[in-house]
């Protein structure tokens, strides 16, 4: 292992004799130990025995001349410095009911669900981070607006005096259009409902009734509107699929186990809800907020003609989705019995321990006591014989106790002395020192002889292996009743692996350099880096002139990600690198316990700019075959996604560099370092931005594309976004 972020400071050397010259002193002393030796040639064996041992003691000089790694890790003990844990992945999981309940049901935190278990891979286990509270729902308003507002002012009562509403909250009444009578683009209308009801994170399934509305002039397979909560700040996308508007737009045609009574036919549509959804007033009403827009229609297809009626209004809560972390929950474990002696250590059946939470402690139970729960510590520095401290190692799950040091009592009889000359002056007379004693010191307190030490709960996991795509977790571990079926419709994010020695040695130095304080840009990315093992990459822009604010520091963080979807040609999808509010409250807190008083972090993600590379390539004539040719261009486009990417790009492999512009030339020097490609045709490259919650494709016309000061370059593979590297053969 080399060190060279270390200081070039004078070292010295104890032997620098190169391989040359122990070889030529070696044939020096041929003459004098061995006279009847006279062939000096290169190819006589005897050469190369000197050879040999010539190498063999110069390698060995090399080893004097250097700090072995086991002294440099018993550096990094003596600092106190451990190994990072490794770090769970978080994603949201749905857990759907058999049937709406008539009163409010809750989940339990700690269920866990799982991907399917294979005969190549384990399941992967989730434990859900908190209750999930499934409430009943009651539409409380119904209201038009002829204008799209983030917070809406001029708003139609469309239940005021002709709707009525029964006992299990079905409103019904006269036909309400839900735009205006002639629709306009931008037109909405909101359903409100009761403020006290919990319903954060419910799945919703709305009942609709009205007439077959094929007048109206749309597509029902892309109707143009969408679905909306206000989660406090903005308006969130709420419908996650077309297949789950059962009423295809309003015009309920061909809906499948359609209801019908006169001619009004009644469908459902599914919708998923923030886990945020606060009680809001707007206007003069109060209550949870859900709307549907009249968009503008895709090119092609035509808008509403006349606006959809309503006669009937129904909800249900059918679900609700909750976080979870890949992890699995140990509770009550059994360590041992103790031995009353000092330094007792005691290991946990699992290893890759996460961070306790509130509720996971030892507990020691004295014999003919009572229980005891005792603290957990960093270290026994500040720990008394009184204090009932002890110290768990999360990567190995070894629990220990407070150790007994001995001490000389000079060092302690020196601070005492040292301490009066300060207060009162008194000058120490050198025979008080003489006299050295060692003492024994009790750091923490020691379990009594025959207590039963007991590990309360815990969790482990964690890991890359927990970055799961969408819909993969699908099998309920833990029996809930009411509960048929669970899954992710987002993917896992920001697991990752323990950290290994050779990373230690890159953060070691630079957390020393910070002081555990954020004061300069460089302290703000070390600390970010240190705060949590799912932090990939941090940066801290320095703004100058009219873009600075004083007091706030912009920083941005790029999360943990699987990379193993670049080897199968998939990249790395953005999503996929979006900071989750787990990743962001973690960071947070770390960082606001170092940071100067007055300052104000700002956290967020790069503007990820994604790159899609089209061209063509002539191979050499020795790789006519047609498995050698895909072999190729394979290897050719995850390279460009290895390349273009935010984690492992640019040309030393550790990140693509914050607001560094790709050129068409770094295409043409990447490919030209892959043997067989013999020339390129027109590399063309189309930039994808994303404005609002789409994408847009462009093409480069000057051969360019800069990402701006807080953009990041990055690649992936998407057939409908056409985000995909397009190589083609000529022959």
């Amino acid at each position: 292992m080399e060190f060279d972020f270390l200081p070039n400071l004078p070292k010295s050397n104890l032997d620098d004799r190169t391989f040359k010259e122990l070889v030529d002193e070696c044939v020096l002393r041929i003459p004098r130990y061995c006279p009847e030796w006279t062939n000096y040639n290169p190819s006589d064996p005897g050469i190369t025995l000197i050879e040999l041992f010539a190498w063999l003691t110069d390698q060995m000089l090399l080893r004097f001349n250097q700090v072995p790694r086991r002294n440099y890790v018993t550096f990094l003990e003596m600092l106190g410095m451990r190994l990072q844990p490794p770090v769970p992945a978080h994603t949201e999981v749905t857990l759907y009911l058999s049937a709406a309940l008539a009163n409010r049901y809750q989940i339990p935190s700690g269920a866990e669900v799982a991907t399917e278990r294979t005969e190549a891979e384990e399941a992967i286990i989730f434990s859900t981070d908190s209750p999930l509270l499934i409430g009943v729902p009651r539409v409380r308003h119904f209201l038009t607006s002829e204008t799209l507002e983030v917070q809406p002012r001029l708003l139609r009562d469309r239940f005021a005096n002709l709707w009525t509403q029964d006992d299990s909250g079905y409103w019904s009444g006269r036909e309400q259009y839900v735009f205006e009578e002639l629709p306009q683009v931008g037109n909405c209308f909101y359903f409100v409902f009761e403020p006290g009801e919990p319903l954060d994170g419910n799945v919703i399934s709305l009942m609709l009734q009205g007439e077959p509305a094929g007048s109206t002039g749309i597509n029902p397979d892309h109707p143009p509107r969408r679905w909306e909560a206000w989660d406090g700040q903005t308006w969130q996308p709420v419908l996650l699929r077309e297949s789950d508007d059962g009423t295809r737009g309003f015009s309920f045609e061909e809906v499948a186990q359609q209801q019908e009574t006169g001619g009004v036919r009644e469908a459902s549509v599914v919708l998923h809800m923030p886990l945020q959804w606060p009680s809001t007033y707007f206007s003069t009403y109060q209550g949870r907020w859900l709307r549907c827009v009249y968009t503008q229609p895709l090119v092609g297809q035509s808008g509403y003609q006349r606006s959809p009626e309503l006669m009937g209004i129904s909800a249900r809560a059918i679900g609700g989705t909750v976080r979870a972390s890949q992890c699995t929950q140990i509770r009550d474990e059994l360590l041992g019995e103790s031995s009353g002696t000092p330094g007792q250590i005691f290991k946990l059946q699992s290893e890759s321990i996460l961070p306790r939470q509130e509720g996971e402690h030892i507990v020691v139970t004295p014999p003919m006591g009572l229980p005891q729960i005792w603290q957990e510590v960093n270290d026994f520095s500040a720990s008394g014989p009184e204090d009932r401290h002890y110290t768990i190692d999360s990567l190995t799950g070894e629990v220990q106790f407070g150790p007994v040091v001995r001490e000389s009592s000079q060092l302690r009889q020196q601070i005492e002395l040292r301490s009066q000359v300060q207060m009162q002056g008194h000058t120490p007379d050198p025979l008080e020192l003489a006299a050295v004693e060692t003492l024994e010191r009790q750091y923490g307190m020691v379990p009594p002889r025959g207590a039963v030490i007991r590990m309360a709960a815990y969790r482990t996991g964690g890991g890359q292996r927990g970055n799961v795509q969408a819909h993969a977790i699908r099998i309920l571990k833990t029996a809930i009743p009411y509960v048929v079926s669970v899954i992710n419709h987002r993917p896992a994010l920001n697991g990752a692996n323990a950290e290994s020695l050779e990373e230690a040695v890159i953060r070691v130095p630079k957390l020393l350099r910070t002081r555990n304080r954020a004061v300069t840009p460089e302290d703000f990315e070390t600390l970010t880096l240190q705060a949590s093992r799912g932090v990939a990459r941090a940066y801290c822009p320095v703004a100058h002139g009219a873009a600075s604010e004083a007091g706030v520091v912009n920083l941005l963080v790029v999360p943990k990600a699987d990379t193993r979807q670049i080897a199968r040609g998939e990249g790395i999808d953005p999503y996929q690198l979006a900071l989750s509010d787990g990743l962001r409250q973690e960071v947070m807190t770390y960082l606001n316990e170092r940071r100067l008083l007055g300052i104000q972090i700002r956290l967020q993600a790069p503007e990820y700019v994604g790159v899609a590379v089209q061209t063509e390539v002539g191979l050499e004539p020795a790789y006519n075959n047609p498995q050698a040719q895909q072999e190729i261009l394979s290897g050719l486009q995850v390279k460009l996604y290895r390349f273009l990417n935010p984690l492992t790009g640019g040309p030393e492999g550790t990140g693509w560099g914050f607001g560094a512009p790709v050129y068409r030339s770094d295409i043409i020097g990447l490919f030209q370092q892959t043997p067989g490609v013999r020339y390129l045709g027109t590399v063309l490259l189309f930039e994808l931005r994303r404005q609002g919650q789409n994408w847009t494709r462009t093409l480069a016309t000057d051969g360019m594309i800069d990402p701006g000061p807080l953009g990041l370059i990055c690649s992936w593979s998407n057939r409908y976004l056409r985000s995909s590297h397009a190589i083609s053969l000529v022959t």
